[in-house]
């Protein structure tokens, strides 16, 4: 039985495989063997560069080692092979983008210890019901998966989170205007509630583009929509296309609800039937071609239960370590047990923003905290208090109250906000990608050429 592995999983998966067996050795060839003098009755054989990234270097046998394992796993997924040398090309710029990510956030402090590494897997163990990290260990190991290099590709993947939280996401502006103007529009539409399971290829074009270079990035945009005219399978076609990420997995999306669809893409998918693709559209990160895989309705529920919480959080750190935030709580916990004013131990111990606030968080909807607190807070009774780790640390929390409330006219505007800000993250996330690369030192060796 193979490993249903969640969304994060799968992409980590998806690198491990392609890293798997990788010779460390080999990577230090050109600093270490090339600083000796070869011996005359042993050649020395250096393993060669494909791309200098800044200081670094991506080696071909680094990237062969990828593009091998991923041809494995695209025939265990059934998605049909790029031609030529486009997948080792696909591959080789996702490295790059990968290197820069990692690169930039070394430099600016972005990183993840141990103890937030093995939460994060925990949590992705418990997904596939399984009864521990030994457990789901074995499991990996048993389907030839290296876990040192497991753990360093999901540490990874949380860096790249970290970094378009950062970079993007916080730094994003939804006026109060811009969502009255999407739920206006959304209601010319008409229904609200429907949800496309989509495919899609993206040729990006860079931010500040010549004239021949948009021109040529249609062009590839073009030839794709040509092959998928004359019945090319769209999954190979956005795996030898596709700029996105997601395209060696055939550019499929999953579901999107209508409110995280630009309109004029909503206008299109209207009009087609499952199984059909759009023409090439253009957007402000580049063009794009669509496919409708399925429809269906999505009713989303306007009473929900909400939770009146209060929280007193310690954090882990390199000085704090899980146990001695635990220890912590834990004492907190017992003064309060013991008669001590939760507030007043908030406004003293908290670490949480809430601290001034005696702890308290308001009412809480679905969603709006991390899932481990979330959990934690549901199995508690009013008056009930609880402790619970999370990736900020060990928190002691405490309900005060819960209702059932109508949110019919809030949840409509938060989930308007939601989408206007998934939209605008992806579009803000790209042209930061490209930024970043833009500002980069790239030097293709070899045949490998942009």
């Amino acid at each position: 039985m193979r490993i249903n592995i969640s969304l994060l999983c799968l992409l980590a998966l998806l690198v491990t495989n392609a890293h798997a067996e990788t010779d460390a050795s080999a990577v230090q060839a050109t600093q270490v063997q090339s600083a000796q003098p070869a011996s005359k009755s042993q050649p020395v054989l250096l393993d060669a560069v494909a791309v200098v990234v800044n200081d670094d270097v991506i080696t071909q046998d680094e990237l062969d080692e990828k593009v091998t394992a991923t041809i494995k796993q695209l025939q265990k997924q059934g998605t049909p092979l790029p031609q030529g040398d486009v997948l080792e090309k696909q591959m080789l710029e996702r490295m790059i983008g990968d290197k820069l990510q990692l690169e930039y956030a070394k430099q600016t402090g972005v990183r993840v210890d141990e103890t937030q590494l093995d939460l994060a897997i925990s949590r992705v163990a418990e997904q596939n019901k399984f009864s521990g990290l030994a457990e789901f260990r074995a499991r990996l190991e048993k389907d030839d998966v290296d876990y040192a290099k497991y753990r360093e590709d999901v540490r990874n993947e949380l860096i790249f989170t970290r970094l378009r939280e950062r970079e993007v996401e916080s730094k994003l502006v939804i006026s109060d205007a811009e969502v009255d103007a999407y739920l206006e529009n959304k209601a010319k539409m008409g229904d609200t509630t429907e949800e496309f399971h989509l495919a899609h290829i993206l040729v990006v074009v860079p931010e500040q583009a010549s004239a021949d270079k948009i021109k040529a990035s249609l062009a590839r945009a073009d030839a794709a929509y040509a092959q998928l005219k004359a019945g090319a399978d769209f999954a190979q076609v956005a795996a030898g296309t596709s700029d996105a990420k997601d395209a060696l997995n055939g550019g499929d999306l999953g579901w999107r609800g209508s409110d995280r669809l630009p309109p004029a893409f909503l206008e299109v998918l209207h009009q087609l039937k499952p199984g059909e693709t759009t023409e090439v559209m253009r957007s402000t990160s580049g063009f794009h071609i669509l496919k409708l895989i399925a429809t269906r309705s999505a009713n989303a529920p306007v009473v929900i239960t909400q939770t009146h919480a209060r929280h007193i959080l310690i954090k882990t750190s390199e000085i704090v370590s899980a146990a001695e935030a635990k220890k912590r709580i834990l004492e907190i916990k017992q003064r309060i047990d013991a008669g001590a004013d939760f507030a007043e131990q908030a406004k003293r111990y908290s670490e949480d923003g809430s601290a001034q606030q005696g702890g308290d968080l308001d009412w809480l909807s679905p969603g709006q905290t991390v899932p481990e607190f979330e959990a934690a807070m549901n199995k508690l009774q009013p008056k009930q208090m609880g402790m619970v780790q999370s990736q900020f640390g060990w928190h002691l929390i405490q309900v005060m109250a819960r209702r059932d409330t109508d949110v019919s006219d809030q949840q409509k505007r938060q989930q308007a906000r939601i989408a206007i800000g998934t939209f605008k993250s992806d579009e803000q996330y790209q042209d930061w990608q490209r930024q970043l690369r833009d500002r980069a030192f790239i030097e293709y060796h070899l045949n490998h050429q942009n």
